[in-house]
């Protein structure tokens, strides 16, 4: 059965044309829009060819609309609950009220996406004292070490003080890869040796921290399988050396996802989460070639906010997440 629609198109006055400054300000977030529209590359053009027919002016939205742009979402790794939650709302709006065209579909689903990373948006709020301590946790080959160092480069570029804590003590290299890393961004690394305590390197580097005022401590820690009950006991241990050292720490608790996993990574993500106090997502490798509505996964079945995303292998490969922008990268 269609539903029936009515055309609500209001005739709008053209926008003043930008001042020159107003454009210089406007330079940097389109180098941000522009990166962000290169990282989900693959779902946008995904999302572009299901919907080129929906979105058409002049096809009705109907019940195989709807099922059109479901296949597209499920196809696009937003998962079964999210994309029925999504669908069921605007099968709803359009039974009330009609949607008035394919165009309006798309301005809709926006919304709904924004919805639901709305719900879970939260500032983050720095210790009026420093250091802030952060701890990146996940899985082995999710990026976790690379993400500590791209994350200690964002915050000097911001103007912070940062120091890196390498608490991978298991992982082979671990602490040389994120020595590489601390080279790079330049910024000071505490270590201990391969196989040693990883809470005596987190006291030792909370303590430093602490002692010269740095701003930011980025923890790198092992990789841990959600059942690991050893490891996970580890994890607890140093949650308790960091407020020991540091009251309140840590203040951030990072989960590290590989874009490229799709559902299973948002699985073993799931129950990650349940035995690691986690704050905030960081999703990596979100370079075109991912499948970017697990973002929006993320954040329903998690109940997590995104805080970052990782772009490529480069330094400055890592943007703060912004869900206006990236709904309009998506579907823009």
């Amino acid at each position: 059965m269609a539903f029936s629609f009515f055309n609500r198109r209001k005739d709008t006055p053209e926008p003043p044309s930008p001042t020159p400054a107003a454009e210089a300000e406007e330079q940097q977030p389109r180098g941000f829009l522009e990166r962000m529209r290169a990282a989900v590359t693959r779902t946008r053009e995904s999302l572009s060819g299901s919907l080129s027919s929906i979105v058409a002016l002049t096809r009705e939205v109907d019940d195989l609309s709807l099922d059109e742009l479901e296949f597209a979402l499920l196809a696009s790794d937003l998962g079964a609950p999210t994309t029925n939650e999504i669908i069921a709302n605007l099968r709803d709006r359009a039974l009330r009220q009609g949607i008035a065209s394919g165009a309006e579909l798309k301005q809709l689903l926006k919304a709904e996406i924004l919805r639901i990373l709305g719900n879970v948006a939260s500032p983050v709020v720095s210790p009026s004292n420093p250091p802030e301590v952060i701890m990146m946790v996940g899985v082995n080959g999710t990026g976790k070490t690379t993400t500590s160092g791209k994350l200690a480069a964002l915050y000097r570029r911001e103007g912070r003080s940062v120091l890196l804590c390498a608490a991978d003590t298991f992982r082979a290299a671990a602490i040389e890869q994120l020595e590489v890393w601390s080279t790079r961004s330049g910024v000071d690394l505490i270590k201990t040796k391969q196989g040693g305590d990883p809470s005596a390197a987190l006291f030792d580097a909370a303590t430093a921290a602490k002692a010269r005022a740095t701003e930011v401590l980025l923890v790198d820690t092992a990789g841990r399988l959600h059942n690991k009950a050893d490891l996970m006991k580890e994890l607890d241990k140093m949650r308790r050396t960091a407020e020991k050292v540091v009251p309140g720490a840590p203040h951030q608790t990072l989960l590290v996802i590989d874009a490229t996993t799709g559902q299973n990574g948002l699985q073993q993500a799931r129950l990650f989460t349940e035995a690691a106090r986690v704050t905030g997502i960081v999703l990596t490798k979100l370079d075109g070639t991912a499948k970017g509505g697990i973002v929006v996964a993320i954040a329903r079945e998690l109940g997590l906010p995104v805080r970052f995303v990782g772009t490529g292998e480069k330094l400055d490969d890592i943007l703060p997440f912004e869900p206006v922008a990236f709904v309009d990268s998506l579907l823009g």
